[in-house]
């Protein structure tokens, strides 16, 4: 009977063991319900009572404030929810450059339109009707240099169409030097095929043709990299999560709503883990990203420096005036060597043999544009501004040679900062997207399963580490298409920035530069493009480069200042053959 007892006692205690831990620890789910009604929810859909959560195919099953259907909601809610952060950094990122590609080329462009003034007004003060009688040669100059920069070699050959505006120009200049004569197209013909040799205009088409070559490459080539970035940007941020990330995300962010901890959050190593399995495609683009980001510095730092735009743009009235000069300079010797290469021409019956100097409405002195009252852009007063984001005298810009002016900056330009702090931005999102306001330490957080510590290795970045992930099944043998073309283009875009770094021409076989006159977009306007700040179309196919080598020149543009006196004793000279120029 004893015996009995005991066992009895035991039975008692078991059973009411049993029943104590059948015994739900939800009374009511009234909190999961205002916080599922907060989501956007209707609130009837949320049970009002404990219910079983044998149906349930994410979160924990047992007593349950979840039903099959809030399942199914929570994680359309989730998908939502890990993918705004991304698109938040995503769009500033593109914001970002796209204002900053704008502003460059918009710069650009203003550049050569200045140019084109400024030769325009100095050559109808110093060489006044001779020059307007041929000012039709200067404008398809700069509508051909306008056409290259826009879509490149496919557009303009520039070693050809700078030949040709040297020979048209030595045409022109021969005939005014040598108004007794007169010239046959034929004989015309053979002047021009010994342009080269004659080398009438002395250094300075050569020097010419190298510097504009490498500053046009490098500035196209940069605003063609500031535009490429928001285009990889948007097509890589909106690839779609996969249905296991969207399962893994709905765990880590609403299962606690189901045991009726609505203000849990995921531990911090647990969240990275959703999100690297969740972002291991993107995460693979990261050092193709860092390699072309690198390109772009590299050549930031030759738009500075020897390849700097505005320092070929800005001189280029002094630098032809120059050449001018030297061909009337010359024009004795080379007149002779001609003659002696083509043939004695026929002397000219009707030229008259003298000319007023009244008629050919010249000033009389050249007298060059102070560097402040020079035109100036919309964008910026100069590319010293736009690069270093500081104020330096124009008047510097020609004293100093061109290297030493832009090279010699200590402080890092604007634009270098942008790129700087796009650096691993792939790899680092799954960091900021579970940043500590999001997670929770320690053991008061959610692991998956409980309010407890989150006991699994935080696994590493891109997709062959994902083999391994405890909280999202990927499959490492199906790489993303969309992010793989990306991949291609920004290594296709590299190596472009590494030739124009080099200072040769790169040309592709089929330029998509179709909308290369169409109007930027505005770039961002909202408040939020500051300091957080995180624009080409890409092809789907891009094509292999072909580069060809410019000559290595290591003289820079000639200084403003130092060219005026010898170009003011040019002008009187020229003043009398004025009225001859056809």
């Amino acid at each position: 009977m004893k015996t009995l007892s005991v066992l009895c006692v035991v039975c008692t205690l078991a059973v009411l063991s049993v029943s104590a831990t059948a015994e739900p620890k939800l009374k009511n789910c009234n909190e999961v319900r205002e916080a599922f009604t907060s989501k956007g929810f209707n609130m009837n859909d949320a049970p009002n009572k404990v219910v079983n959560g044998a149906p349930l195919k994410v979160c924990p099953q047992g007593f349950t404030c979840c039903t099959a259907e809030m399942e199914d909601k929570l994680s359309q809610q989730s998908h939502t929810e890990i993918k705004a952060p991304v698109s938040r950094l995503s769009t500033s990122l593109q914001s970002t450059f796209k204002q900053r590609h704008d502003h460059f080329d918009k710069f650009f462009k203003e550049l050569l339109k200045n140019s084109q003034t400024s030769l325009h007004n100095m050559f109808v003060r110093t060489y006044g009707k001779m020059y307007i009688e041929n000012s039709q040669l200067f404008t398809d100059f700069f509508a051909s240099l306008t056409r290259y920069y826009v879509s490149g070699s496919s557009a303009v050959n520039l070693d050809s169409m700078l030949s040709d505006f040297w020979a048209d120009l030595l045409e022109r200049m021969f005939r005014l030097v040598n108004v007794q004569y007169e010239f046959s197209d034929a004989y015309m013909e053979c002047v021009s095929q010994h342009t080269e040799q004659l080398q009438p205009f002395g250094d300075v088409p050569r020097k010419m043709r190298v510097q504009m070559t490498r500053a046009f490459v490098a500035a196209r080539t940069f605003v063609r990299g500031l535009a490429l970035m928001p285009d990889v940007v948007n097509k890589v941020s909106t690839v779609s999560a996969s249905p296991s990330c969207v399962r893994a995300a709905m765990k880590m962010l609403y299962c606690p709503y189901c045991s009726g901890q609505v203000a849990l959050k995921p531990c911090q190593n647990y969240c990275l883990n959703v999100m690297r399995g969740c972002l291991a495609n993107q995460a693979d683009l990261d050092t193709e990203w860092n390699n072309f980001l690198d390109a772009m510095l590299g050549l930031a730092d030759r738009l500075e420096g020897p390849f700097n735009f505005e320092s070929v743009m800005d001189p280029l009235d002094v630098k032809i005036s120059e050449a001018i000069m030297n061909m009337q300079e010359n024009s004795v010797q080379v007149s002779q060597r001609v003659f002696q290469g083509c043939g004695t021409p026929k002397p000219n019956k009707a030229v008259r043999s003298k000319r007023s100097g009244k008629e050919t409405g010249f000033t009389g002195r050249f007298r060059p544009y102070s560097p402040e009252a020079r035109p100036t852009t919309a964008a910026g007063t100069s590319l010293d501004r736009l690069v270093r984001n500081r104020t330096v005298s124009r008047s510097s810009v020609f004293v100093l040679l061109p290297e030493m002016c832009f090279v010699c900056a200590a402080q890092t330009t604007e634009v270098k900062k942008k790129l700087k702090h796009a650096k691993k931005f792939w790899s680092t999102l799954p960091e900021t997207v579970c940043a500590a306001e999001r997670t929770a330490p320690g053991d008061e957080c959610w692991n998956g399963t409980a309010k407890s510590r989150y006991q699994s290795d935080v696994i590493g970045n891109g997709l062959a580490n994902q083999v391994s992930n405890p909280d999202v099944e990927v499959d490492i043998t199906k790489p993303d298409v969309v992010i793989r073309t990306q991949i291609a283009v920004l290594k296709d875009m590299t190596n472009r920035l590494k030739a124009a770094h080099s200072g040769n021409d790169v040309t592709f076989e089929l330029e998509d530069e179709a909308s290369g006159d169409s109007e930027s977009g505005s770039g961002c306007d909202s408040p939020s493009c500051g300091e957080d700040d995180i624009y080409i179309s890409t092809s789907q196919n891009p094509e292999k480069p072909r580069v060809k080598s410019v000559q290595t020149d290591s003289s820079s543009a000639s200084s403003r200042g130092g060219l005026a006196p010898a170009l003011a004793l040019c002008g009187p000279a020229l003043a009398l053959l004025a009225p001859h120029w056809r």
